[in-house]
C-alpha cells in the first residue's frame, strides 16, 4: 500500500490546509505506520506552467514532429497519472485561492488528465480525503454563498471522472486572526477550527482502517 499527499498551499508554516493534513497522515500513521507516503507539494516544487500546453500539443502530433519540450511534457504528464493510479490512497490539501483552484493545483489535474487514457478511472473505488480551507465565510446566507468555485470542481474531478471515494474536510473563516476586519467572528471561527480538526482526525482513521 502506498498513500499519495498532494498539497499545494502558498503559506508554509502557517498553512491552515497542511495542518489539517498533517493530522489526517498522523492519524493514518499511528494505525498504518508501514505504508510508504509519497508527498508532492506542487506551491513548493511547482511544475512548469507551459507543460500543459505542450503536452496537449504534443499528443496530437506525429511522435517523430514533436519538440522536445512536447515530449519531456507528456512524459511528465503521464508519470503524475502513473504516480496517482499507483497510490493505494490519496490525501489532498488544497485551500481556495481568489474563489477557485489555486493556479498550482489547476496544473497538476491538466497535466494529469492529458497523461492519462481518456476516460481512466485513476480513483476508482480508491480513499481520497480532500482537505479544503476558506479564508472567508461561503456557506448558505453568506455575502459570499456561490463564490467558492473550487469544491465543486474538484468533486466533480475526484469523483465523477477519477472514481474517488471521497471524504471532505473543510474549514473557513482560516482569514480570522489575520484580517483585522473579521475579528467579530473569533468565536465562530474557533469553532470550525475545532470541527475541522476533528474531522480531519475521523479522516485519517477511517483512511487507516478500510
Amino acid at each position: 500500500m502506498t498513500l499519495l499527499r498532494i498539497d499545494a498551499t502558498i503559506q508554509g508554516p502557517a498553512s491552515a490546509s497542511a495542518a489539517l493534513a498533517d493530522l489526517v497522515l498522523d492519524e493514518f500513521r499511528a494505525v498504518r505506520p508501514d505504508v510508504p507516503v509519497v508527498n508532492r507539494h506542487l506551491a513548493a516544487d511547482p511544475l512548469p506552467s507551459d507543460a500543459w500546453a505542450n503536452a496537449i500539443h504534443g499528443s496530437f502530433s506525429p511522435e517523430e514532429q514533436r519538440t522536445p519540450a512536447q515530449v519531456e511534457a507528456l512524459a511528465l504528464a503521464a508519470g503524475l497519472a502513473d504516480e496517482l493510479q499507483a497510490a493505494d490512497a490519496v490525501v489532498l490539501a488544497l485551500p481556495l485561492y481568489n474563489f477557485g483552484v489555486s493556479q498550482h493545483a489547476k496544473t497538476w489535474f491538466d497535466l494529469v488528465l492529458a497523461g492519462a487514457p481518456h476516460g481512466a478511472r485513476l480513483l476508482e473505488g480508491k480513499r481520497v480525503v480532500l482537505v479544503t480551507t476558506r479564508g472567508g465565510a461561503y456557506g448558505e446566507g453568506t455575502p459570499r454563498e456561490g463564490w467558492d468555485h473550487s469544491t465543486d470542481y474538484l468533486r466533480r474531478i475526484l469523483v465523477d471522472i477519477w472514481g474517488a471515494d471521497l471524504t471532505l474536510v473543510e474549514r473557513e473563516f482560516t482569514l480570522v486572526g489575520v484580517n483585522p476586519a473579521l475579528d467579530e467572528f473569533a468565536e465562530l471561527a474557533a469553532l470550525m477550527k475545532k470541527e475541522a480538526e476533528e474531522a480531519a482526525v475521523t479522516a485519517g482513521r477511517e483512511l487507516a482502517t478500510r
